[in-house]
């Protein structure tokens, strides 16, 4: 029982902390750079990157055969584009304009979309404690790095809305919540049994294959058409695999 307490904490410390941090900066900084948000998007898209071919899938194929790994990954692959799908239904119904409500409004879609797509980042967090404590950790820094753009996308629409600068941090905060629930999800079925531990590692992997692929090389290249975006996914895949391995 200790330690589900401690890894759904730590999944709730990590989950919370990248949102937050990016939503301080989106409430604090009246203009942000796309060059630093791009560059924080490639570095996060590379630790992940190297997160899921170093550890996740070697370790889940340890655990267990091919096809239950293989469907692991596409369960978690499948879940991410069903999220997504219903975040930009939600989004066809707005508006984007000048006014206050408009940008108020787009912020909270933002914030349901991001809660929903936070709880396998969770999952990921709290199984990969099950598996080693390294991969656990490397999990969570990763996931909170990648969740401080993801915060300040929030953070900024809300606050040109005209929300209260607190209360647009207590929405952020809110967001990443999730991510303590999955990992308490995570840790539990984890401990059942070694064989859903690699069920929920691959699930994991393929959620964030996702996230990288879809999401965060995407975005780090709209924003910013040089090639730092390139230079940061190679730093963070090195740092990734030496975090990892060291």
């Amino acid at each position: 029982m200790e330690h589900l307490i401690k890894t759904t904490l730590l999944g709730l410390f990590f989950g919370t902390f990248g949102t937050t941090l990016g939503g301080i900066i989106g409430v604090i900084f009246k203009k942000n750079s796309n060059k630093f948000l791009s560059f924080i998007l490639s570095l996060a898209s590379g630790l992940m990157t190297a997160i899921v071919c170093f550890e996740l899938i070697p370790e889940a194929f340890e655990i267990s055969g091919v096809f239950t790994v293989l469907c692991g990954i596409v369960f978690g692959i499948l879940l991410m584009i069903f999220c997504d799908i219903i975040v930009e239904k939600k989004f066809k119904n707005v508006k984007i304009n000048d006014k206050k409500e408009s940008l108020l409004k787009t912020g909270i879609i933002v914030s349901i979309g991001l809660a929903i797509h936070n709880f396998p980042e969770g999952l990921a967090i709290g199984s990969g404690f099950e598996a080693s404590v390294t991969l656990g950790y490397s999990l969570a820094i990763a996931i909170a790095m990648h969740d401080i753009p993801e915060g300040i996308s929030m953070a900024v629409p809300m606050k040109n809305g005209g929300m209260n600068p607190i209360k647009v941090i207590f929405y952020v905060l809110l967001s990443g919540v999730t991510t303590g629930v999955g990992a308490f999800f995570g840790a539990l079925v984890g401990g059942i049994s070694i064989s859903i531990i690699a069920i929920c590692l691959s699930f994991a992997a393929g959620a964030m294959l996702y996230i990288v692929s879809g999401e965060l090389i995407p975005e780090s290249n709209t924003l910013y058409k040089g090639k730092l975006p390139a230079v940061g996914n190679i730093i963070g895949f090195v740092l990734g695999m030496l975090s990892l391995h060291l």
